[in-house]
């Protein structure tokens, strides 16, 4: 069975999950997961986990980079009921900040903040997802803060109507929020209209490949064995641990192997061929996760 990671750059117009099963269709294979969600409307870095690969999304989640980085482009003037240009407008101003007025609140959202997600996003309320809450047209309590991380908000461009930004920020953070807040901010409202991810757990936007390439490769019988990555390519901060012959096959087997090795999580090698996840508890490695 295929297994390991493709590191995708999702276009815009699809969910998350409707390209994953793209990839996997095309690589044959059924057992599919990813690391962070995109809004349809965005576009960008999305790693695909194929076949066991799946087995690595906990720990890639816990070990990688926690910062996320997005491009993101807004409009002044208007809001929608989604925060994003897919929306139906529901107030407008028409008012437009000066650019000094832009750049003198942008500190205000850098460091540890609490952000009120968009009414529409995958926060559970009252047990349900706030996105179905608000496309049934029910009412609901003021969405819950929650806290994040903003390493980095700046201004990068602007484009006729449309102000560029670059954000680096924790995952759970909203970038729609983040201009509605600009915008409040500015005493004025504000749309997105484009989100791309370049950077998701250090795996930057440059090393994706475009869904609309794997189609051609896939079409044309081509070799796909320089874009699939290996199942422990996410795995880099996690330290080492090789086993020979004997030992590996206790492992696999279940059983605990003697060690030195400090309390933690291992990546579990046999010569060059990668066993999985192990954890060392008390002078003890145990498996974690076999492949």
């Amino acid at each position: 069975m295929v297994s390991g990671w493709v590191i995708l750059d999702k276009p815009a117009g699809i969910f998350s999950r409707s390209a994953g099963a793209q990839v996997a269709r095309m690589f044959g294979v059924k057992k599919f997961g990813h690391i962070g969600t995109l809004d349809p409307m965005a576009s960008g870095v999305l790693p695909i986990a194929l076949g066991a690969a799946t087995k690595m999304i906990p720990f890639a989640e816990e070990f990688r980079s926690n910062i996320k980085e997005y491009l993101f482009s807004m409009q002044f003037g208007f809001e929608t009921d989604t925060l994003d240009i897919t929306g139906t407008e529901i107030s407008r101003t028409n008012v437009v900040p000066l650019k000094e007025d832009v750049l003198s609140v942008l500190p205000q959202l850098i460091g540890d903040i609490d952000q009120i997600p968009p009414m529409y996003s995958a926060i559970h309320v009252n047990g349900q997802r706030a996105y179905d809450l608000a496309r049934q047209g029910r009412k609901f309590d003021k969405m819950p803060f929650r806290r994040v991380y903003i390493e980095a908000l700046d201004l990068v461009n602007i484009n006729k109507e449309s102000w560029v930004f670059r954000v680096r920020c924790s995952r759970g953070t909203y970038v729609r929020a983040i201009a509605r807040d600009i915008a409040k901010l500015c005493g004025t409202e504000a749309t997105v209209d484009m989100i791309k991810r370049t950077e998701s757990i250090g795996l930057n936007i440059k090393d994706a490949v475009q869904l609309d390439f794997l189609e051609k490769v896939f079409n044309n019988s081509a070799d796909f064995k320089e874009i699939l990555k290996p199942i422990d390519f996410v795995l880099g901060d996690i330290p080492v641990q090789s086993l020979d012959d004997e030992q590996v096959v206790l492992y696999r087997n279940g059983g605990f192997i003697k060690t030195d090795r400090k309390n933690g999580y291992y990546r579990i090698y046999n010569g060059s061929d990668f066993v999985g996840i192990g954890v060392v508890v008390d002078g003890f490695l145990r498996p974690k996760r076999t492949i």
